[in-house]
């Protein structure tokens, strides 16, 4: 059993004992903190709840809208949902926050937390803590009878995403329908097999593939949209002559894209084909985690702009993007932000742009894949051990790499002349993280395996 409590939120695996599992008990807590720390906040006793079709989520769901009653909130209740959903239903309800049911990319058994701000944006660190310290405290009173608060259930965000998506100025519906794509949709039995398929038959696009699109929380393989864990999306774009597949994951804010050979074009490629198209139009600068590929920078120098890097954490990301007023930035994981739409990574919109790019284009996904910065990415992961002192290993490695370029804002990256790698502890898993990138992918998993051999020795 696994809890980890952290900026990306309240997540952990379903049962066991209080305290080492995301139990009813520490939801209820959990809930209830994050309910008194925003109407205290804002003064507002209004919060939007969302989930993902995870088999826990309907039991997480009863606890945590009963418990915002419970404490005097009235709750939006948007059922079965998604992330992106959840963050433009909260500004458009006038709600004080937000609270999303899902794990994200981790395995079935696992459910979260995530919390939003009144803006749909995620939670600081600071708010973050204090969420956890009060909710550890238990130091607050609940609601008198008279007192409890309401729910209304709204499934009317399905459509109302969908229109916030078509209005973006660079969404171009009758490119896309001229198009004529055939595409095929892998999202693992979650809410992505509803939203997506909507947004598409939206965009003009009337050949759908849908495999793996029942929200039944039944995940057929991996939900991480990783290539070892598509072979069925492969398997569907190449027997049915698609011209593109789709992958999201349970809560459809990491988007891959899949081209018609049935190879992948590259998660870490997703917001750098996106960056290229808004680019074009948008002249400014971009943002990506430390992690990302340094293709987005070429990208951005190539359209006038300024590339910036952030710590690893939407939340990072998206203050890094307000500092710098990028007009694109995002994830390397699949993950698109684009703030004209709202500060969050969302998956329907990276497909309408995507598309619309592809459309105007007139070529084939794998031309114009070939066209980009070519860089390979290897990523791979330690897991952890209790007795484990990760900020004595990175700092070990710092000392090791202290004459090359290297930043320790968010574990460590080291920036070699023609590759680099990023050591960070995760904030979702037990494991460190190591990304590595190359112009080759000979050259990513040699200065990879490198490291990892040079961690493994300082371990043992």
């Amino acid at each position: 059993m696994t809890l980890i409590k952290s900026i990306s939120g309240i997540r952990g695996t379903i049962g066991g004992r209080s305290g080492e599992g995301l139990t009813p008990i520490d939801i209820v807590k959990f809930t209830a903190a994050f309910g008194k720390i925003i109407v205290k906040q804002s003064g507002n006793n209004k919060i939007v709840v969302g989930r993902d079709a995870r088999m826990s989520g309907q039991m997480v769901n009863n606890l945590v809208v009963g418990t915002l009653q419970s404490i005097g909130i009235d709750v939006i209740d948007l059922g079965l949902s998604t992330t992106p959903t959840v963050e433009i239903a909260v500004p458009k309800e006038n709600a004080g926050g937000g609270i999303i049911l899902t794990a994200s990319h981790n395995p079935g058994q696992w459910n979260a937390l995530k919390l939003l701000n009144a803006k749909g944006e995620f939670i600081n660190d600071a708010e973050g803590k204090a969420v956890l310290t009060l909710g550890e405290s238990l130091d607050f009173d609940f609601a008198e009878v008279e007192n409890l608060g309401k729910v209304i259930n709204d499934e009317s965000y399905l459509q109302k995403h969908i229109d916030d998506v078509l209005a973006l100025d660079l969404v171009d519906v009758d490119a896309i329908k001229a198009a004529n794509f055939r595409v095929a949709v892998d999202a693992v039995n979650s809410t992505g097999g509803i939203f997506i398929p909507a947004l598409l038959k939206a965009l003009g696009i009337d050949t759908v593939y849908k495999i793996h699109c029942e929200p039944n929380g039944e995940f057929p393989h991996n939900p991480e949209p990783l290539k070892e864990h598509l072979t069925d999306l492969a398997k569907a774009v190449v027997d049915n002559n698609a011209d593109i597949g789709i992958a999201v994951d349970p809560d459809v804010d990491r988007l891959v894209f899949m081209m018609e050979d049935g190879e992948l074009f590259g998660e870490e490629y997703t917001l750098v084909a996106v960056a290229d198209y808004i680019l074009q139009h948008t002249k400014g600068n971009t943002v990506s985690n430390l992690s990302s590929t340094r293709a987005l920078r070429d990208v951005t120098v190539k359209h006038g702009g300024e590339y910036f890097a952030a710590a690893v954490g939407e939340v990072n990301v998206v203050t890094k993007m307000k500092e710098v007023q990028a007009v694109i930035g995002g994830e390397g994981n699949g993950g698109v932000i684009y703030p004209t739409s709202h500060y969050g990574r969302d998956a329907l919109v990276g497909v309408a742009i995507f598309l619309t790019h592809l459309a105007k284009l007139g070529k084939k996904a794998s031309v114009y894949r070939a066209e980009l910065p070519q860089y390979f990415m290897s990523k791979n992961k330690i897991t952890l051990t209790p007795e484990l002192d990760i900020d004595n290993l990175l700092a070990k490695m710092e000392e090791k790499y202290k004459h090359e370029q290297h930043s320790t804002i968010d574990g460590l990256k080291i920036d070699f002349e023609n590759e680099w790698v990023h050591l960070r502890k995760s904030n979702t898993e037990p494991i460190i993280r190591i990304y590595s990138e190359g112009p080759t992918a000979e050259a990513a998993d040699a200065i990879a395996q490198k490291i990892i051999k040079e961690i493994e020795e300082i371990i043992s």
